[in-house]
């Protein structure tokens, strides 16, 4: 029980990587804010296991992307909790799944508005709320160093705006002891992906890590609650990757 006493917020918590990270926070002791988009029931899912489990937890709904939905957010936020200590930026999504000349302008502009404006401006409004010593942990991609794709270069693009992000806050939260880090999943099994990783495809997509497999949402989990401990208290403004080792 770790985070015993501390206060989170997850951004997509209703479901996948986002849902795994909201539950073992709260396994860890702390109180946390399942934010979602639109899927209320799956929300309501996630915050019924953590309390099953004897944790805490409270929904936020607020659609990224749209003017004002950092401010929506926040004010969801603060109806349930009066400051905050772990920041999870981890809501996202991955847009055309195309090479550059089959981007249209619509679906590129949507992608930076949820994967990079959104979490910026979540952040932004974050820092008065975030209590000195605290956290905060975004959830990018192994695409952004030594694994690009050309058909996902509009998702890499979105994220790699997040590293830049990681590094500036770092240095500027340093002297409050708020340490600021990224990690950088590989592919991860989650409905994100249903549909795609089947057959031929989950057999090359598992063949690229040493460890044979692809990554699940507790793998990620496990990092971040890494980052959000104290045993991570001088690691700051780091690109943790979680690949399995896919970008070696």
């Amino acid at each position: 029980m770790t985070l015993t006493g501390k206060t989170a917020l997850v951004t997509g918590a209703s479901r996948g990587i986002g849902r795994a990270v909201a539950t073992r926070l709260a396994q860890e002791g702390a109180r946390v804010a399942v934010h979602y988009g639109s899927n209320e029931a799956a929300a309501k899912e996630t915050v019924a296991a953590i309390e099953a489990a004897g944790g805490q937890a409270f929904a936020v709904r607020a659609e990224l992307g749209v003017p004002g939905d950092a401010e929506a957010l926040w004010a969801g936020f603060d109806a349930h909790a009066d400051g905050l200590d772990i920041l999870v930026n981890n809501a996202g999504i991955l847009g055309d799944q195309a090479e550059i000349d089959g981007v249209t302008r619509e679906g590129f502009e949507r992608l930076f508005a949820v994967n990079t404006t959104a979490p910026f401006f979540i952040t932004q409004l974050a820092l008065p709320r975030l209590r000195d010593g605290g956290r905060i942990i975004t959830i990018g991609t192994m695409l952004t160093r030594g694994a690009a794709m050309p058909r996902a270069i509009g998702y890499a693009m979105s994220k790699a705006a997040l590293d830049v992000l990681t590094t500036a806050l770092a240095k500027q939260l340093g002297p409050r002891g708020i340490t600021v880090n990224t990690v950088a999943p590989g592919v991860i099994d989650t409905d994100m992906h249903e549909g795609r990783l089947v057959g031929e495809a989950l057999a090359w997509l598992s063949s690229q890590s040493p460890l044979g497999r692809l990554g699940t949402p507790r793998d990620v989990a496990g990092t971040v609650a890494f980052l959000a401990g104290d045993d991570s208290r001088y690691m700051t403004g780091h690109r943790l990757d979680v690949s399995g080792g896919t970008t070696m």
